[in-house]
């Protein structure tokens, strides 16, 4: 998968959210759409593991969404990332990958 055309894509998908919900993507929006998607991330977990309620889901809609949940906040944070002009391509590369044996 290509980060930075994964990343155009989404931009496009964001942009249509914001106007359909008519919200201004402004700065503060991605990380706190970010922060959100994390919090949804740690609730899904929390199902997944048998340490939160499991709101009458079934173990395959409690996996399915943590899964799920893995995405969103994957795709948060490309937005974020794009927002800044971070190329993470290149960020992983200096920060993790430079340990590759």
């Amino acid at each position: 998968m290509d980060l930075v055309s994964l990343t155009e894509r989404l931009e496009k998908i964001s942009i249509g959210y914001g106007e359909r919900l008519g919200f201004e993507r402004d700065p503060d929006w991605f990380l706190l759409k970010l922060q959100e998607e994390v919090g949804e991330l740690t609730q899904a977990y929390l199902q997944h593991t048998g340490r939160a309620r499991t709101k009458g889901l079934s173990e395959e809609q409690i996996r399915d969404t943590f899964h799920q949940e893995f995405a969103d906040v994957l795709c948060q944070l490309l937005l974020f990332a794009r927002r800044h002009q971070v190329d993470l391509p290149a960020e992983v590369d200096r920060k993790w990958l430079c340990y590759e044996a």
